[in-house]
């Protein structure tokens, strides 16, 4: 450490060490209203296929049903199918029509999925600000 205060490297922990417990608190707070009985009840692969449906909706990509069940390399596409039909029930997603094509349905964001990324973002905020 040189004598005109702390160093790079003190400084590099302790930066290292506020994001990490930014993240535990933005975990704790995701828990708290994942525990509310008002939420919509995720398992961890609907959790993450809605997350992957979220990042290519901001990017302006339409998502067909096809695609989406491609996505996850790591699960099948009938286990991936199954779960979006389960996304579908519980009014997380919706399905909509191709313009010419009645074959092709694209998945679409519900209000009850903008309210929940909207709430994510509401824990997202709130660790940051400590």
């Amino acid at each position: 450490m040189s004598a005109g205060g702390p160093s790079v490297y003190h400084y590099g922990v302790n930066k290292i060490r506020t994001q990490s417990n930014t993240y535990a608190k933005f975990l704790n707070l995701v828990q708290a209203i994942r525990d509310l009985p008002s939420f919509p009840k995720l398992d961890p692969l609907e959790e993450r296929l809605l997350n992957q449906l979220a990042s290519q909706w901001h990017l302006g990509i339409k998502v067909t049903v096809l695609e989406a069940m491609q996505m996850s390399t790591d699960v099948s596409a009938a286990t991936v199918h199954r779960r979006l039909k389960t996304l579908r029930k519980k009014g997380m997603i919706a399905l909509s029509e191709h313009e010419t094509d009645s074959r092709i349905r694209y998945i679409v964001a519900t209000d009850l999925t903008t309210k929940y990324f909207a709430k994510m973002g509401q824990c997202l905020d709130l660790a940051l600000r400590g």
